[in-house]
């Protein structure tokens, strides 16, 4: 039996969605400045141009098929990686239908250093809540947990085969791409503290015991 008070799990209901609210809106600043998105951000970019979708529902298509790859990996999904789905490409068409295109230098650089802070506390927001990892996360650790490779590896591999193909079709690939790869560990490190929730002895069924941090943060 579960002894999560509601008041906890309240807070982390509140916790997860912010964050992944947060998260969409973060990727839309990067999409806005055009410095380079992270990888994922990339790939559905260049799907975006190839489709004449917007980012955001075609975020949402690729979460789902790689939600759908979970299942030969054996992997768990929890309330949080469903609503990693929807809600991240639902937040960054809004936010990118509310705000301005970006010309200027002067503009685009807050708006990437921006994106990326914002992303990092996102991150350790939604992870934090402990209502399982994102489908993305989740393809790497199921691989990591099949193949006997490191999660390291795994991202890597993954991350880089995103990238290319996302840049092929036209998606964003500069400085940002870099930088995010660089701050976001150590940016979701600090916040994930930050947030913590404490935890409490039973468990929840809308909860999945998700994959290690590791699949997030680099070390």
């Amino acid at each position: 039996m579960s002894t999560t008070s509601p008041g906890r799990f309240g807070r982390r209901l509140i916790q997860l969605y912010v964050g992944l609210a947060l998260y969409g809106v973060s990727s839309a600043l990067l999409v806005d400045a055009g410095l380079g998105l992270e990888p994922w951000g990339v790939l559905h970019q260049g799907l975006a141009e190839l489709t004449g979708r917007s980012i955001g529902v075609v975020s949402i298509v690729v979460g789902a098929v790689v939600l759908l790859l979970w299942i030969p990996l054996r992997q768990r999904p929890g309330l949080g990686t469903v609503s990693n789905v929807f809600v991240v490409g639902l937040a960054m068409d809004g936010t990118l239908a509310l705000i301005t295109e970006a010309h200027t230098l002067v503009v685009r650089i807050p708006l990437l250093l921006g994106g990326i802070l914002l992303n990092g506390v996102a991150t350790g927001l939604y992870i934090a809540a402990r209502f399982g990892p994102g489908p993305r996360d989740g393809l790497m650790t199921g691989l990591h947990r099949r193949t006997g490779r490191s999660i390291r590896l795994m991202r890597t591999a993954v991350e880089v085969a995103v990238v290319v193909t996302g840049f092929a079709l036209g998606g964003t690939l500069g400085v940002g791409t870099l930088l995010y790869a660089v701050a976001i560990g150590p940016l979701a490190q600090l916040f994930l503290r930050v947030f913590a929730v404490p935890s409490a002895s039973g468990g929840s069924p809308v909860v999945a015991t998700g994959p290690p941090q590791e699949a997030i943060l680099r070390p």
